[in-house]
């Protein structure tokens, strides 16, 4: 299972901060049906909200959690689960059974170049000029040499694929996550939800216009980045269904550190505006 950025939330960290922060994965596949079902959600949530403990230690964890919805939260992620286990699970391992692995880090090439306008609008938006440089030269790099993003060039010239997203732009701005929401496209919270809504809006590839298979090409992306993406994470959400005490839990807090590294790494970016070799 992945969150929309391509699984980061089940590595540590570190990794993830250098790993893809974008919409490939579960959320480049929910579209819409997810922002409603977190309009939807949200909505619901006054009827299903966990009740504030009283003792002062777990009032300290469930402060810290940031889970107030955790009832609806699991029901979903329950769902969620047997949905993988039945549908996207074994799709995924037809995928890396079919298809080489070289093969596959091309498709994953390309899923990062084409999503790399969303980063760069996100890198502006962020006010992080020098890293909306490197994702403009990545994307013009990749697209001509890297022959449609399928070869990273880019990183071979040393401009290495970084993450942003809408919601870490919006909490590089000072705004606050909300309370942690688990979504049919993975975890997520009220700020991230809103801000995947955004990155569509944000993403050229929901503006092609109609002819020339540009439609089927944009459903084929989509459907193919959810399946790169949960194949990419076999063993690693084998092994955490299996030796977790609770899942659940071990999801919500790898993805709230994961968001948290990476809005300190965008915040903490001060590189000059020009690259070190031209000054």
């Amino acid at each position: 299972m992945t969150s929309g950025r391509n699984g980061a939330w089940l590595r540590p960290c570190a990794q993830a901060q250098q790993d893809h922060g974008t919409r490939g994965g579960w959320r480049s596949g929910a579209g819409r049906f997810g922002l409603a079902v977190l309009l939807a959600s949200t909505t619901a949530c006054s009827a299903i909200k966990a009740p504030v403990p009283k003792d002062p230690d777990a009032l300290a964890e469930y402060k810290a959690a940031n889970d107030p919805y955790e009832p609806l939260n699991r029901k979903t992620y329950n769902m969620t689960m047997k949905v993988d286990k039945y549908a996207l699970r074994p799709v995924a391992k037809a995928y890396v059974w079919a298809v080489p692995r070289p093969v596959r880090n091309s498709l994953g090439n390309m899923i990062t170049t084409m999503n790399e306008p969303s980063v760069f609008f996100n890198d502006v938006g962020a006010g992080k000029p020098r890293r909306a440089g490197d994702s403009f030269v990545r994307w013009c790099i990749n697209m001509t040499a890297g022959l449609g993003g399928f070869i990273d060039v880019a990183k071979m010239a040393g401009y290495p694929h970084h993450a942003n997203d809408a919601g870490l732009t919006m909490a590089n701005w000072g705004i606050s996550s909300g309370p942690y929401l688990f979504l049919p496209m993975g975890p997520s919270s009220v700020r991230d939800g809103i801000g995947y809504g955004i990155d569509q809006g944000l993403s050229p590839w929901n503006y092609v216009p109609r002819g020339y298979g540009l439609i089927s090409f944009n459903w084929a992306y989509n459907m193919l980045g959810v399946v790169h993406g949960r194949a990419e994470h076999l063993d690693d959400l084998d092994a955490l269904q299996r030796d977790a005490l609770d899942p659940y839990a071990t999801i919500r807090s790898a993805y709230q550190q994961q968001r948290k590294a990476q809005a300190e790494a965008i915040r903490n970016d001060h590189r000059a505006t020009v690259p070190a070799w031209y000054q």
